[in-house]
């Protein structure tokens, strides 16, 4: 089989991995581990201190978006999701269990760079099964104001993004393909951030309880006060990192062109949901021999290219 093959049949972790860590919003302890999980399966957090109760990480499962991604099921709740998920989309991870003793994923250092080095470390494995690529067929797009994003057929699994925020950020914007496998490279180093002027109001809110100059870039208006940044622009590769991490509800690799303009966690989850509804707007793919790849056979809702 050759590497191109490879990369298109479904991926679980070779071993299993444990992190330890805080919550960044509820300020908890949380220890973590991600299994091995079988063909097929997704990704599945199961909270270990409520008897294993599972929540599969779906849109169906998105529960009221704000400053992180979160899942619910019958009332339980699975907190931060969008950094492990990015890192596992970006890194090629379909199937894995993921268990944790308690609401909130660990921040770990505010990236998605400790789940790229444990992945590299431990190695993944091949599964016998293709992976199913979510094909865009038309434009599904939400606005909000001046915040806006969309999703467009196209090539590989491009990622267009635009910030604007205070000083000292301002705009910024990055693009991104992750068909050409530099996710580990040019986008889990980039770590959250906020403004300290506003640590306050969000406290108050019961967020970051947990936020420290450890595990987030944190700001005033005229300087980063814990720098160096990993990157000039971190700001908006962060970003990218968190949308790569929201679209992953859609249940699979994405084959199209997104574009995000300000956008934030609710506009992402929101695209996600439209998507999913408009089933004219995608198909499901796997992808064979490279030779093969621009000669799509329909076959109802599943094709192989």
């Amino acid at each position: 089989m050759s590497l191109f093959d490879a990369v298109h049949y479904e991926h679980t972790v070779s071993a299993p991995l444990e992190f330890h860590g805080t919550g960044l919003h509820s300020g908890a302890p949380v220890c973590m581990r991600l299994l091995p999980a079988t063909a097929g399966m997704g990704v599945v957090f199961r909270r270990t201190d409520l008897e294993g109760f599972e929540i599969a990480a779906t849109g169906r499962n998105v529960a009221k978006v704000s400053y992180a991604t979160s899942l619910m099921r019958q009332s339980v709740l699975i907190s931060t999701t969008e950094h492990l998920l990015s890192a596992l989309v970006g890194m090629g991870v379909d199937n894995v269990i993921v268990e944790l003793n308690n609401l909130e994923l660990p921040i770990l250092d505010g990236s998605a760079m400790p789940y790229v080095e444990a992945f590299r470390r431990v190695g993944l494995r091949m599964q016998r099964r293709k992976r199913q690529y979510l094909r865009v067929l038309k434009s599904v797009e939400v606005r909000d104001g001046d915040k806006f994003i969309g999703v467009y057929p196209g090539e590989g699994y491009r990622v267009s993004y635009q910030i604007d925020f205070p000083s000292p950020i301002g705009r910024q914007g990055f693009v991104v393909d992750l068909a050409s496998r530099n996710y580990g490279k040019e986008i889990a180093p980039a770590r959250t951030f906020g403004y300290k002027e506003d640590e306050s109001k969000l406290r108050d809110m019961g967020l970051i309880r947990g936020a420290s100059e450890e595990n987030a870039i944190i700001l005033t208006r005229q300087a980063v006060v814990n720098g160096p940044l990993r990157f000039d622009d971190e700001f908006v590769r962060h970003k990218v990192l968190d949308l790569i991490g929201d679209l992953a509800l859609v249940g699979h690799q994405i084959l199209g062109h997104v574009k995000a303009e300000r956008a934030g966690h609710a506009m992402h989850t929101a695209l996600v949901s439209r998507l999913l509804k408009d089933k004219s707007a995608w198909e499901l793919v796997t992808l064979a021999e490279k030779k093969a790849a621009k000669e799509a056979v329909p076959a109802r809702r599943l094709v192989t290219v």
